[in-house]
């Protein structure tokens, strides 16, 4: 029996070891709300007077090269712990324009990246715009275009809000779709805003429904600032999406964050209370309960909220570190965290 023992351990420990040797690619996919990072030059089409650094008087373009430095600073490090590279696809909302992004990409912290970048101008009557940045040597965009999200109040007038953008192309050889969101606000409370959320949420059915006529079992990322939490209806009731991977069937969207959330991770903390905003969900091709990484799977999906990124002091301790408190540059990031995943491959 002891002989028996010795064989089937060293059995498992060579098999062990097997693994460990085995040579795996690592890529970091992250979204990232920048919180309000406009220029300094007014745009008369757009209300961009009401962003932060234009109620600004002294400084401001010391302080807008601040904001960009500090912004870069938290894109640079995401996912380098075990990637050992800044995000290869970054999603952003919040941004004003494309110039800012140029500014953002050519910094100290990323310019060595070779970011390129993926923006349509918004109808959004402040100028708030998504977009994607990428790094040109592992990922190659076939496809990108904007869908308007069209909403209107209760007597007739449209509401004007951020498009959605899908950006489709190959990380590596493999067709990847990803889909970038800055939905509606809670401006009026949360009920009484929900449908618009919910109609956000029908829009990215729509999107999917789409990419599956050239692409039958697509692999879909969705990303943004959703407004909502992941066990709010917009996800549930109209994403559908699973937090079980057991009960992930072909064409399912998986969030791994319902389960983040429920353990009491957050992006956002709002009058003491926290939110999961942020989010990033995949279609079941991404999603494996095996050993099998023959080809891009998710690897770990998490928050990214090192110390620094958070007030340690004060009123608003616990809070995530925020570039501007009223019109004044408090010299901190984003009101909220960065969520990134890790997309792994065997060799």
């Amino acid at each position: 029996m002891k002989q028996f023992y010795s064989i089937f351990l060293l059995l498992l420990l060579s098999s062990t070891l097997l693994f460990c040797q085995k040579d795996y690619q690592i890529k970091t996919v992250a979204f990232y709300n920048l919180e309000n990072l406009f220029d300094t030059i007014n745009d008369p089409t757009k209300n961009d007077e009401a962003s932060p650094i234009m109620e600004i008087k002294e400084n401001r373009g010391v302080i807008y090269q601040k904001k960009l430095t500090n912004m870069a600073k938290v894109l640079s490090e995401i996912g380098t712990k075990e990637a050992k590279n800044s995000p290869v696809i970054i999603g952003v909302s919040e941004i004003e324009n494309r110039k800012v992004l140029e500014d953002l990409t050519q910094t100290n912290y990323l310019k060595d990246k070779q970011y390129s970048i993926i923006h349509y101008d918004s109808p959004d009557l402040r100028g708030i715009d998504v977009a994607l940045l990428y790094q040109e040597k592992y990922f190659k965009p076939i496809h990108h275009e904007t869908f308007e999200l069209k909403l209107w109040k209760e007597n007739g007038m449209r509401i004007y809000t951020r498009d959605q953008l899908l950006v489709s192309g190959y990380l590596d050889d493999e067709l990847i779709h990803i889909i970038v969101n800055h939905w509606p606000s809670r401006r009026g409370g949360e009920e009484k805003s929900r449908a618009k959320r919910e109609k956000a949420a029908y829009l990215n059915t729509q999107i999917i429904e789409k990419i599956k006529l050239s692409d039958p079992n697509p692999k879909i990322i969705i990303m943004g600032d959703l407004n909502d939490d992941p066990t709010n209806s917009s996800l549930k009731k109209v994403l559908k999406t699973k937090t079980r991977k057991a009960n992930v069937k072909k064409g399912d969207i998986y969030n791994p964050m319902e389960d983040m959330f429920r353990r009491g991770e957050n992006t956002l903390v709002y009058r003491d209370n926290i939110n999961l905003f942020d989010q990033i969900m995949f279609t079941s091709p991404l999603l494996t309960t095996t050993k099998d990484y023959s080809t891009y799977k998710m690897y770990k999906t998490n928050v990214f909220n090192p110390q620094y990124l958070t007030t340690q002091t004060g009123k608003y301790k616990g809070y995530p570190h925020r570039s501007f408190s009223g019109n004044r540059f408090i010299n901190g990031y984003s009101d909220h965290y960065p969520v990134y995943m890790y997309l792994i491959k065997e060799n």
